[in-house]
């Protein structure tokens, strides 16, 4: 596995790192993705649900969130890789990363307030379009500090901690539904000031280096190469691209309709339902986070990240199945421990392996931003292909929406293997 740093760039390029991270620099940067997390995902996983389903009633609300979500995830499509191509070319003197951390930090929670005032779908689909645009202008920076200031063996420590945040700002989310309850202000406008004011914290501490002068301009080939990664040239970074996008999948076709799932299949209200995810959502985390630092200082060891990401996703997709046979709260429990194992043990190196076979440290967060095209592709794809799913056979159908869930796991974890790069 190639675990050493590149040889020493010139000109407008910046020094890779070769000394650890300072802990003030991993701290901030594991809360600031917490935070956005936290701030991004309570839409996702519970808020949008209940502020839909108060405009459009029970019977409309499937269809209804299948279109804000899917047109949002549009916006996270385009967003992170041009972002991204942005934050890399940035000269100004409070970085490359900092501007746009701020930037959409703040933009996020400025659309978090429209949405919660919506008097009208409409509205809603437009303020989460330009929400989940602002977001990932953060994201895309914020990821890109992780190949800027975290050195090849500290990666796989810090790509655990920030996928336990990550899991950590999901429960987060779980537990703002449940006690926030049906006020819309301070369901949306608490995870984003807290999203806020984290992202701001990491972006007064980030050493973030100013850019000696802008790389040169290739025209509308530039475009063209914001959203690319020549599979032909870059195997291993496209195997592992088509592995993030499915396991991505399979989650989000789950995650997207968890509380209608919990309220037909487990017979709950709106109310139950929510106190029951943020349970399961605390005993998921709870595996996220063992499992995710284990498993990231593990594969720092072993300087092995293939048979942990490919196991992972394999297990996430028992988790699957499992959710299939769950016909009581203690079921859905269990599977969410077994869906918790495997998403740690991925998010605890997936990232660190992807950033080993990044195709240029140069433009580190555009290939990072390609990357999270395997992020939000499947959050515009699974709302849709989740709606189309479940319609079928009487438009209930969450056993066959949670098996072609699995399936999709098992493709992910083949997708892994090819890869000759990483061991």
């Amino acid at each position: 596995m190639a675990m050493t740093a590149a040889a020493a760039p010139s000109g407008s390029r910046i020094l890779p790192p070769v000394r650890k991270a300072p802990p003030r620099v991993v701290t901030t940067m594991a809360l600031a993705q917490l935070g956005l997390f936290f701030a991004l995902l309570t839409p996702v996983m519970a808020s949008l649900t209940i502020k839909v389903q108060s405009l459009v009633g029970e019977d409309g609300v499937v269809a209804a969130l299948g279109t804000v979500t899917s047109i949002g995830a549009i916006a996270a499509f385009v967003a992170n890789p041009i972002f991204g191509r942005l934050s890399d070319r940035t000269t100004g003197r409070f970085g490359r990363r900092r501007p746009w951390l701020v930037i959409g930090a703040v933009g996020l929670t400025a659309c978090l307030l429209v949405i919660a005032v919506a008097p009208n779908v409409l509205v809603i689909t437009l303020a989460w379009f330009a929400a989940q645009l602002l977001a990932n202008a953060a994201l895309a920076a914020l990821t890109a500090t992780i190949a800027d200031q975290v050195p090849p063996l500290q990666r796989g420590k810090v790509s655990g901690l920030i996928g336990v945040m990550q899991q950590v700002g999901i429960l987060g989310s779980a537990y703002a539904a449940q006690f926030l309850g049906s006020d819309m202000l301070l369901l949306f406008m608490v995870p984003g000031l807290v999203g806020l004011a984290l992202t701001l914290l990491f972006a007064v501490v980030l050493p973030d280096k100013q850019l000696p002068q802008r790389p040169p301009s290739e025209g509308f080939r530039t475009i063209l190469k914001t959203f690319v990664v020549s599979p032909r040239k870059h195997p291993d970074f496209a195997f592992a691209w088509v592995s993030r996008f499915m396991i991505i999948l399979a989650s989000f076709m789950f995650t997207t309709y968890r509380l209608l799932y919990m309220q037909h299949e487990l017979a709950l209200s709106i109310a139950d339902a929510t106190a029951v995810m943020a349970t399961g959502v605390l005993l998921y985390t709870i595996m996220t986070a063992l499992t995710g630092q284990a498993a990231g200082w593990l594969s720092d060891r072993l300087q092995r990240r293939k048979v942990f990401v490919a196991a992972a996703t394999l297990v996430f997709g028992i988790g699957m199945v499992l959710l299939v046979q769950a016909d009581t709260v203690d079921g859905f429990y269990l599977a969410e421990v077994v869906l918790g194992i495997g998403m740690g043990v991925y998010m605890g190196v997936d990232l660190a392996l992807v950033i080993d076979v990044l195709p240029d440290p140069d433009d580190s967060a555009k290939d990072l931003g390609v990357l999270n095209i395997a992020n939000a592709g499947p959050q515009t794809l699974a709302p849709a292909l989740g709606a189309l799913l479940i319609g079928i056979g009487g438009g209930h159908n969450y056993d066959l929406l949670l098996g072609s869930a699995a399936a999709i796991c098992v493709v992910g974890a083949l997708a892994i293997l090819p890869i000759k790069k990483v061991r």
